[in-house]
């Protein structure tokens, strides 16, 4: 029987979907550049209810803070690589000067995962006999380091900054086509439903439950609501304009 012939082909981790590969930066990028940016607008129109002000700031925002994004998640996923490869480069070197001991941490390692202690001396015997497999499970189990996991740095900025850009322009969007009155409380409303669509969608690849993967998601909104409205009031009272 070839492999995984009778599992189920829709499972996440047999097709690796998109959202599989992707969704950490999707969930982050869309959610981070609703919240922070309706935040920020709210705080803006209720301070100065200038309309180009607004506008302006809002482009602006969401250009550099997607840009910003997309620098900050190439940089911390390729250092963090090369800080795995730095402490692999030191366990295999401890591996090269003293094997034996490596094999018997490995052998604990085995145990404390619940393997019989019979069986996982033979395991670790049979690890030292390869340093590079003995080196990938004390990898896995000691650092906690999966050496062939999906990293893809270029790939994962690229759609942090299209995630950022699609999740801001729903704050947006209402300031241009309204007047600053009305697009303050219709931002909010779009922010909040396109917080919701978020929710319900990835509910599809986490098994959570529709409306409660929304109202999770949702909820967050309301924290950037309450934050930029106080700020843009406070503003507004103890700035003399």
């Amino acid at each position: 029987m070839p492999l995984h012939e009778h599992h189920n082909p829709n499972f996440l981790h047999h097709k690796h979907s998109f959202a599989y590969v992707y969704g950490r930066e999707i969930v982050f990028g869309m959610q981070d550049g609703m919240v922070s940016l309706l935040g920020a607008l709210t705080g803006i129109a209720v301070g100065s209810k200038d309309h180009f002000t607004i506008v302006l700031s809002g482009l602006s925002i969401i250009f550099t803070a997607s840009l910003s994004m997309t620098i900050g998640t190439y940089n911390s996923l390729t250092t963090e690589r090369k800080i795995e490869k730095r402490i692999l480069d030191e366990e295999r070197e401890e591996i090269e000067k003293s094997l034996s001991e490596e094999k018997k941490e490995v052998e604990s390692l085995f145990i404390d995962d619940g393997w019989p202690k019979e069986i996982a001396g033979k395991m670790a015997w049979c690890a030292a006999q390869n340093d590079e497999l003995i080196l990938k499970e004390m990898a896995y189990r000691e650092l906690g380091i999966v050496p062939k996991k999906f990293c893809k740095p270029i790939q994962k900025s690229i759609v942090m900054f299209f995630s950022w850009m699609s999740g801001g322009l729903f704050p947006l969007l209402p300031y241009l086509f309204l007047p600053v009155a009305t697009a303050v409380g219709a931002s909010i409303i779009a922010t909040l439903v396109g917080l919701f669509m978020l929710g319900v969608a990835m509910s599809k690849f986490t098994k959570q439950k529709i409306i409660l993967a929304g109202l999770e998601i949702t909820l967050i909104g309301s924290l950037a609501i309450i934050s930029g409205y106080i700020i843009g009031y406070l503003v507004d009272v103890c700035i003399q304009h």
